[in-house]
């Protein structure tokens, strides 16, 4: 026999078998899904009034009904959606009618697409290649830019569909209807920053959907030979490969002060002062210089390392413990002109001198070797390199050189726990004064250091020391060892935040100021600037010059404005400059991410640090009347004795800000600083006798909470803390 196919009424009331709309008196509801049927219209209506109360449809009954009334998802899972809803005792009667209502009509799996929509919404909103999507999309082809062309009002389009505009005899923009120079119409540039922004944003997109990223090849430091090597073909003297040899201490490159005897494996005695090298490639290998030709090594946002000091200028002046020392730049090194040594130009605090600086302002020791190279100097070794212990700069200035350019200066002293290879010391440096320099008298861009040194003589312990920790390492060395891993967390997190939208930022950066731009300008000719530092360039210019010869007036000639990278006269574009509104709408944009994302790994370093570093207390050790300072004495005792081995920085000064939070170690009464905080600041509640009468439960809430997540029960919490919530 077939099926007989039975149908509820639906939301108007009408009963979708007979189409009829029965009377409130002939209509049934279901005790689970609360839907109505014609009682006439079903094939096993109930046989009594009793069982109506807890009558099921044949929807939750499992009764064949028509296809057509089949729900999304199996009949029991249905049911059990259905029953959890009515076991939620946090619902009332409209609630729960709602929600099944919603599971029956589809409107939940509907919640949940635009629920996904909304995190792929979100995700696009992060992605840097929707960033420049939006803003730098073509007027004609609605597409990112394909050899993207600025005009000088600020819009982008691609370089074929801008021909084309200009085919058909249009010199004005297309978005904004600004007229567009008739040598750019002729002539278009294309912009190679939008270029390189736009490559990099579609290379990370393909890495991220599960592209092959690109695979460098690498020697692993253990198999390369202890010396660097030379060729057949290389007869020269020399070494062939500057990376081919072994590095022997086990320092990160950016490693500052002397190498300790715990990073030298090799020989157990780390870097000493007066060890010579044959060059400057077994100097490398050693970690003292790793620049196998730069004098400076450093990073003009960190500071500087290591100098050597071979020879390179004429202005150096060599003392043995303080020396005059001579930043890098001012040399024509274009073509072939690798060994020029004529100055021409002036030096400027960037790149190497600028690390040299910060060294300077943050009171950081700075390695030093010789060279046999430097003939001028008493000091310097019959051969070979020389290491001759860390120095400090004290002073840094500019002045005009002896080849009358201006050269970056700096005076080094030295500050070393060793004696100097030139003396017959016993003992090392000690705090000696400032020597007169002369030159400072016409030095400009003086800096000396305000505050005080990281790396200071202690009085106490009659050596030099860091008297403040040692800038983080940025370059991590791998060692095998947990305790060097542990070491170097922080700033593995550091470098990995460094992403693509750091690296576009790079490409948005003015060509004069070398910084990420304000307020961007693109010239006809497709250089970007900011606003600020094109005007700058050109203060005090107009657009037209006067002339008059022996009281006869001639004509007013106009002045040629070459753009500052190029011979390009932008003179007409400079008399009413526009903003590149589409630029800064994406360096913004990138540069809010960047701080946001920023902002999420330290507090993710901040919380495994402190999750990693937590000191709980077993229940029942607080028995014996130990006071929280107590309970935690042994774990500095072995933190205490870790920093003297100098192993794990980073989870000492996290151990120190803990105790420096919890007042462990000073004389005031100890607290616990427990995460509930921040959602009751608003009262302090101290547990004592009057407190706790005063509103008992409250309090006891409070004790038990803090008892809780440090290990201690309720009324050795009463006695031990005075806790604020």
């Amino acid at each position: 026999m077939a099926h007989v196919i039975q149908l509820p009424c639906d939301g108007d009331g009408f009963c979708m078998r007979c189409k009829a709309k029965p009377a409130t008196e002939e209509t049934l509801s279901c005790s689970t899904c609360a839907t109505p049927w014609h009682v006439i219209c079903l094939s096993s209506p109930p046989e009594t009034l009793a069982s109506t109360l807890q009558w099921e449809c044949p929807d939750c009954s499992g009764e064949p009904t028509a296809p057509a009334a089949a729900v999304a998802g199996s009949g029991s899972e249905l049911l059990a959606a259905i029953r959890d809803i009515e076991a939620d005792v946090t619902l009332t009667e409209k609630e729960k009618a709602r929600k099944r209502q919603e599971l029956l009509s589809g409107k939940v799996e509907e919640e949940d697409l635009k629920k996904k929509e909304k995190g792929k919404e979100k995700e696009s909103e992060s992605d840097v290649l929707n960033i420049l999507d939006e803003s730098f999309k073509c007027s004609f082809c609605m597409q990112l830019p394909e050899r993207p062309v600025t005009t000088p009002c600020g819009h982008n389009f691609c370089l074929k569909c801008f021909q084309k505009w200009i085919g058909q005899g249009k010199l004005t923009c297309a978005k904004c209807r600004s007229p567009i120079p008739s040598k750019m119409a002729s002539q278009p540039r294309i912009n190679s920053s939008l270029v390189s922004a736009i490559r990099m944003a579609k290379l990370s997109k393909t890495i991220v959907a599960g592209g092959l990223p690109k695979v460098f090849h690498f020697v692993h430091n253990q198999n390369r030979p202890d010396k660097a090597f030379t060729t057949e073909r290389a007869q020269r003297a020399g070494k062939s490969n500057a990376c081919s040899g072994k590095i022997f201490v086990t320092v990160p490159p950016d490693h500052f002060g002397p190498i300790p005897a715990e990073n030298d494996p090799e020989r157990n005695q780390g870097v000493l002062v007066g060890e010579c090298w044959e060059d400057r490639l077994e100097c490398r290998q050693w970690g003292v210089h790793l620049p196998h030709v730069a004098g400076i090594a450093g990073q003009a946002n960190y500071g500087a390392q290591s100098v050597a000091l071979s020879g390179g200028y004429v202005d150096d002046e060599d003392h043995g413990e303080w020396f005059l020392y001579t930043g890098s730049g001012g040399r024509d090194l274009s073509g072939n002109k690798r060994t020029n040594k004529d100055q021409s130009f002036d030096q400027k605090f960037e790149k190497f001198n600028e690390a040299l600086r910060v060294s300077c302002k943050n009171g950081y020791p700075v390695r030093v070797v010789r060279s046999h190279k430097e003939k001028r100097s008493s000091y310097a070794p019959e051969s070979g390199v020389r290491y001759d212990g860390v120095y400090r700069i004290e002073k840094c200035w500019r002045k005009v050189g002896i080849q009358g350019y201006k050269v970056c200066r700096y005076l080094f002293v030295r500050c070393d726990n060793e004696p100097a290879p030139w003396t017959s010391d016993e003992h090392g440096d000690r705090p000696r004064p400032l020597p007169v320099v002369k030159e400072l008298a016409k030095a400009t861009d003086k800096t000396e250091r305000k505050e005080s040194p990281s790396w200071d003589y202690d009085e106490e312990d009659g050596r030099w020391k860091w008297k403040k920790p040692p800038p983080p390492s940025q370059k991590p060395v791998d060692t095998g060892n947990p305790e060097d891993r542990k070491r170097s967390q922080k700033a593995i997190k550091k470098a990995q935040s460094t992403n693509v939208r750091e690296k576009l930022l790079k490409e948005f950066s003015c060509q004069i100021c070398g910084q990420v731009m304000t307020q961007p300008i693109t010239t006809p000719c497709a250089h970007n600037f900011c606003k600020s530092c094109l005007e700058g360039a050109f203060t005090g210019k107009t657009l037209m010059r006067e002339r008059s010869r022996g009281g006869r007036t001639l004509r007013a000639q106009k002045n040629v404005m070459n753009c500052p990278k190029c011979p390009t006269d932008i003179s007409d574009f400079l008399q009413d400059p526009k903003v590149n509104r589409e630029l800064m709408a994406v360096i913004e944009s990138l540069q809010r991410q960047t701080e946001e994302n920023l902002d999420n790994v330290e507090e993710s370093i901040e919380d495994e640090v402190v999750g990693s570093e937590e000191i709980p207390a077993e229940a029942g050790e607080t028995d014996s009347g130990k006071t929280a300072a107590q309970t935690i004495e042994p774990q500095m005792a072995i933190d205490q004795n870790k920093i003297d081995h100098g192993e794990n920085p980073v989870k000492i000064e996290a151990v120190a800000n803990s105790f420096e939070k919890t007042g462990v170690g000073s004389s005031e009464e100890p607290k616990v600083n427990c995460k509930p905080q921040r959602a009751n600041k608003k009262r302090k509640i101290h547990l004592d006798d009057s407190s706790v009468d005063k509103d008992e439960g409250k309090n006891e809430i409070s004790v038990q909470m803090v008892g809780d997540r440090n290990g201690i029960s309720k009324e050795d919490s009463k006695k031990l803390l005075k806790v604020t919530v």
